[in-house]
Order: structure tokens, then C-alpha cells, then sequence
């Protein structure tokens, strides 16, 4: 089996975000191949980068970030579940993803974007090209919500498509090779 967090990227009061990891994070939990975890942004609270050392050096002098280093560094893959905020995605994922360098290198990641009419493809184009600036691979296919909202039932449970469901299966397929892939990458220490 292979370790797959997924990580929920909003904090803000009032945020959907988590609804949406929430679903992600059933449809991952069928797959039979992947361990999964869901890790929520606005519950670890990672303060604004807070450490002396660069990330590439791995001498964190804080709990919260030796927390972060040993959940990263257990992954074998990832899922980024992303709001679209001015275009982009927000900035404590970014925050997070700077808190450390070699835990992220050598692993796939999946997107799960939303938003409004885009469905968060801006932010996942941008996502996508921020991490392969830590030696993560962001598979191409992907799954997106646009006006999202229009899921969430009225007891506050996100409930997609059938299509949804068909896509996050197709994500689910492609991250697991990539994964077998890139575990053998990141054993050579060549």
C-alpha cells in the first residue's frame, strides 16, 4: 500500500473546502492500493514560515514544523485540494509547501480544483507549475468543480456527478502508476 495525504488548502471562517476533501478523501479511501489521510490546512495551522534554517538543510528548530517534515515525508503520494482565490491558489498551501524541501521531492500529485465558472483551473495551472519546483510530479488528469456550490446539499454534504466520480477514478488510476514510478526514482539514491 501507499501512503496518500491529501491536503485540504483553505483556513478561512466560513470556507467549502473541506467539503470538498471530504469527498475526494471517501473516493480515495476505496481505492485499494492507497492509505489514506486527509490533512486540513485550517486544523494544522502552520504559522508564516517561522523557521532560521532553509528547508533544504532540514534543521527545524519548531514542533510544528517537525510535525509537518515527519507527515510529509511518510507520503508516497499527494491529492492538493484547491480553492481559486485573484487566479491563483492560497496562500497557506503555499506557505505549507515552503515549510519543506526534500520531504516533498519524488512523488505524485493529483489535483482537486473548485471555483466559480473556471472551477479552479487557474489555480491548478499555477499549482501544477509550483511543484515541480519541489521534485513533485503533478499527473495531468485531474478533477474540477465549477460553481461548485451548486454540490453541497443542504445538509452541507458535497455531492457531485456521476462524471466526478468517473474522473476522480481516472486521477486515482494515473497517480497510482506514477506513484510505483517514482518510488523506484526516489530508492535511487544514485
Amino acid at each position: 500500500m501507499y501512503n496518500l495525504k491529501i491536503i485540504s488548502s483553505t483556513v478561512r471562517p466560513g470556507r467549502k473546502g473541506p467539503l470538498v476533501a471530504a469527498w475526494i478523501t471517501e473516493v480515495a479511501k476505496k481505492h485499494p492500493d492507497f492509505n489514506v489521510e486527509l490533512l486540513d490546512l485550517g486544523e494544522i495551522k502552520l504559522p508564516m514560515m517561522d523557521e532560521a534554517n532553509h528547508p533544504v538543510m532540514k534543521k527545524y528548530e519548531h514542533a510544528h514544523s517537525k510535525k509537518w517534515s515527519a507527515t510529509i515525508e511518510e507520503a508516497d503520494a499527494f491529492i492538493f485540494v484547491t480553492a481559486e482565490y485573484d487566479f491563483n491558489y492560497p496562500a497557506p498551501l503555499r506557505n505549507a509547501l515552503e515549510y519543506l524541501y526534500h520531504e516533498w521531492g519524488y512523488k505524485a500529485a493529483g489535483i482537486v480544483s473548485y471555483g466559480g465558472l473556471s472551477g479552479g483551473t487557474r489555480s491548478a495551472n499555477s499549482l501544477k507549475g509550483d511543484l515541480s519546483t519541489f521534485k513533485i510530479v503533478p499527473i495531468y488528469d485531474a478533477v474540477n468543480f465549477p460553481m461548485f456550490t451548486q454540490h453541497i446539499t443542504d445538509e452541507g454534504v458535497f455531492s457531485p456527478g456521476e462524471s466526478s466520480y468517473k474522473a476522480a477514478e481516472a486521477m486515482l488510476k494515473e497517480l497510482l502508476r506514477w506513484t510505483k514510478g517514482l518510488k523506484i526514482i526516489k530508492e535511487d539514491k544514485g
